[in-house]
């Protein structure tokens, strides 16, 4: 008989903590509100917005490669002086920079075909550079991931060797209509 009334005991001392406990227990909401008078946003909906902002960002990357760096001139000994992409692009005064309508002036690049034309891509290619160089592609004649930067001498090309780098693309292709 004392078995049982122990045993009834502990069942209702479990039973009287857990209504106990389940009184002190709060709910929390995951939605806030804002019911000030200046209606300000709410962190969720200032969160969506931040995220808007970041993917209609133009420096945003797209797309991140690794590849080699070199440099090469318009006069070069396989090439023609005139750019794979934009044949009627004059090169041969020396111009190695090309006006893009969202970028500004940007450098020229050649690459391979895993780069559409008139990707724009953003590099450094050494620990001294103080700003990037933002670039589009205009030309073709390398492999892989690499790219080719057109320089303004062969002295500039030379000077640049080889070098591997990460590069950040930030735009796949014209994407505004240009050609």
């Amino acid at each position: 008989m004392l078995k049982v009334l122990n045993r009834i005991i502990r069942i209702f001392i479990i039973i009287l903590f857990a209504v106990a406990a389940s009184n002190y227990i709060k709910v929390i909401e995951t939605k806030s509100y804002s019911d000030n008078i200046n209606k300000t946003v709410n962190l969720s909906t200032m969160a969506l917005k931040a995220l808007e902002f970041k993917a209609n960002d133009i420096y945003s990357a797209k797309d991140t490669y690794t590849g080699d760096l070199t440099g090469y001139v318009f006069n070069c000994p396989l090439c023609n002086g005139t750019l794979g992409c934009m044949p009627s692009y004059y090169i041969k005064d020396g111009k190695t920079t090309y006006h893009d309508d969202t970028y500004g002036t940007v450098h020229i690049v050649a690459s391979s075909s895993n780069l559409s034309c008139g990707s724009i891509v953003r590099f450094s290619y050494d620990k001294l550079s103080k700003e990037p160089i933002v670039a589009i592609v205009l030309d073709r004649g390398v492999r892989g991931n690499s790219l080719d930067l057109l320089s303004p001498n062969l002295d500039y090309a030379l000077n640049l060797g080889r070098k591997v780098i990460t590069y950040d693309v930030l735009r796949n292709g014209w994407g505004n209509g240009e050609s």
